[in-house]
């Protein structure tokens, strides 16, 4: 199976999803966008429907049909006018709301929540580059991650994605995320984990993830933070727990 963890050219939809929270987030739209194109449609074809009736009610007054005209201003009158449409229009929309709501509500809830990290990694955003802090008792790690210029960039690089120290996490494990800034405002963004949190000096904001599948995943920094904010990459290699252990031995 080939999954698309990078953006691509004209790309139109999302990133292959990695967590259960960007999986819930891809399902919540497309229920979303069926009601969307279902209301569209009805509103369209009430509207073109609407317009050719009154057209030929108000372009020619001469209508020669009188039997026509009284029946077209009857449907006009009950669809103008009509109590009932009224009605319906006004329930049935509370209804969709209601059934968007209860979904997006129960996925907001669950985007906050944070249940038994297993392991804690500190995420402060600089100029312009991330740095990954963590001092759990079985894994310690502190390093910087800056972009890799276009110049250093090895074939088969992503140009503006490639950094010189990529975090490395476990799969299949709830993983907790700090992040804070130490200048500016920045924001942490995984397009496939389905997290982005604003990184701001002097507070601490919380997420949690549980990457389900190995991969690399690459992100940005998704706020305006200076004059090289489109050159903060985020690269996140997972890989397994064995493997995992192996390679933070050498941090």
């Amino acid at each position: 199976m080939i999954f698309f963890d990078i953006p691509r050219l004209l790309q139109f939809t999302f990133q292959d999803p990695a967590t259960p929270i960007m999986e819930g987030i891809i399902d919540l739209h497309h229920n979303i966008f069926f009601f969307l194109i279902l209301i569209l449609s009805l509103v369209l074809y009430l509207f073109f429907s609407l317009l050719h009736k009154f057209y030929y009610l108000w372009m020619f007054p001469t209508v020669k049909s009188l039997n026509l005209f009284q029946k077209n201003y009857l449907v006009l009158n009950n669809i103008v006018h009509g109590t009932l449409l009224e009605v319906v229009w006004t329930l049935v929309p509370a209804f969709i709301l209601l059934l968007i709501a209860v979904p997006s509500f129960a996925l907001l809830y669950s985007m906050d929540e944070v249940i038994d990290p297993k392991m804690t990694v500190k995420v402060i955003g600089h100029q312009w580059y991330w740095q990954y802090e963590c001092n759990d008792p079985s894994v310690k790690f502190n390093f910087d991650s800056y972009m890799i210029p276009e110049a250093e960039l090895q074939k088969g690089d992503f140009r503006l994605l490639e950094v010189d120290n990529k975090l490395v996490l476990p799969v299949n494990t709830h993983i907790r995320f700090l992040i804070t800034a130490s200048d500016v405002l920045h924001s942490f963004a995984v397009p496939s984990f389905g997290i982005k949190v604003d990184a701001v000096p002097g507070r601490l904001n919380q997420t949690s993830v549980f990457v389900k599948r190995e991969g690399t995943f690459y992100g940005q920094c998704s706020e305006l933070c200076g004059v090289n904010h489109g050159f903060m990459p985020i690269k996140i290699n997972v890989v397994s727990m064995n493997e995992f252990l192996e390679i933070v031995k050498n941090y």
